[in-house]
């Protein structure tokens, strides 16, 4: 029985090899990557510059013009900014940059219709279209700006907001006014500021609020309040209305930052851009030495940035739907930024010291700068 299961077993072993044999062979596969090439004309460009041809399209400074005169919302309580004096006359920093662009627009800078208006109605003012431009010593801020459809020019003043007291008070800092009522005028900016500084020190406080900066000074003046507080330019201004002025001290601390310019509605590039150009010229003009008295005789034979500027190089004016010589109008009517600031806030105004401050010239370590007019 061994023997024969051998044989059987290698019988088999044999067969599968024979079979195995017979299978055919796995083919093998050779993967080969065909590249198709294709000709392509190669075209070589050329960088050419073409002249740009632009036209001024501001609806507004056409509809001015169409009416003749430039309606100016402005201040008419705060001395220094925007008062009407004796005369009936509206005078002050703000009025003058009011001026400044009727002079721009007409050659005349009596072409403008001033709007008195309190501080809660202004904005809307703009936004019903009652008015073409803003200046009214109002704030620049983030909510003002991206909120309520307006656009703000340059800062024409920077500021921050202070505190005036009776010196008969004995306050000599925020710090010691704990429980004090506070006169504010209601639509600006102030009472947000007075809430976060005395919030920051710990201390309470009561507020009287008013429309009018006149009607919020004369309650301090009365002695209905403790304190008053407004931007430090304003209470310089309005300290100088008071009674007896010599009784009260505006005190040390700045409460925020206010920088103050013209604000005019969205909608209308052009028309903003001729707000803000007129403002840089003004600033310039100051840098240059140009003034009120000489600018006539400079632009006679003027050349570079002040040929450009006076108009006797370049189409800077057409461009922006004005005449070539409008800066040379603007200061002859209004003279430069420095002479607007000595006029209202110098020595022959509020008497508010700009040399070393923010409202000096950026070459004498100030803010107050310009682009090049270029």
């Amino acid at each position: 029985m061994a023997r024969k299961f051998r044989f059987i077993f290698v019988g088999v072993v044999a067969l599968s090899l024979l079979l195995a044999a017979c299978q055919p062979a796995e083919p093998i596969v050779v993967t080969q990557e065909v590249v198709v090439t294709q000709e392509v004309q190669v075209v070589t460009t050329q960088q050419v510059n073409v002249p740009v041809s632009f036209a001024m399209e501001s609806a507004r400074l056409q509809a001015v013009k169409d009416r003749g005169q430039l309606r100016c919302g402005v201040n008419s309580g705060v001395p220094g900014f925007g008062f009407l004096d004796a005369n009936g006359q509206f005078v002050g920093f703000d009025a003058d940059f009011c001026r400044a662009l009727a002079a721009a627009i007409f050659n005349d800078p009596a072409a403008v219709e001033f709007r008195p208006l309190t501080a809660a109605e202004r904005f809307t003012t703009l936004q019903t279209n009652e008015i073409d431009v803003l200046i009214r010593n109002t704030t620049w801020t983030f909510g003002r700006d991206v909120e309520l459809g307006t656009d703000f020019g340059p800062t024409t003043f920077y500021d921050g907001q202070g505190m005036m007291v009776t010196k008969a008070s004995g306050f000599t800092s925020l710090d010691d006014m704990g429980g004090a009522t506070i006169c504010v005028l209601a639509g600006t900016t102030t009472e947000q500021n007075l809430a976060d500084a005395f919030a920051a020190r710990g201390l309470t406080y009561e507020t009287l609020v008013f429309d009018k900066s006149q009607d919020t000074a004369g309650a301090y003046d009365q002695g209905r309040c403790d304190g008053l507080t407004s931007d430090k330019s304003q209470l310089t201004g309005l300290k100088t209305g008071l009674t007896n002025p010599g009784d009260h001290a505006i005190l040390p601390e700045i409460m925020s930052k206010e920088p103050l310019g013209p604000v005019w509605a969205q909608g209308d590039q052009q028309w903003g851009d001729l707000v803000r150009w007129v403002v840089y010229g003004l600033i310039i003009a100051e840098e240059q030495g140009i003034t009120q008295a000489n600018v006539e005789e400079i632009a006679a034979g003027a050349t570079g940035e002040t040929g450009r500027l006076l108009g006797s190089e370049g189409e800077f004016g057409s461009l922006l739907g004005l005449d070539a010589d409008f800066m040379v109008n603007v200061i002859k009517a209004v003279g430069n930024y420095g002479e607007i600031y000595d006029r209202h806030l110098g020595p022959e105004g509020t008497n508010i010291v700009r040399t070393g401050s923010y409202n000096d010239l950026w070459t004498r370590g100030g803010l107050i700068y310009a682009p090049p007019w270029r």
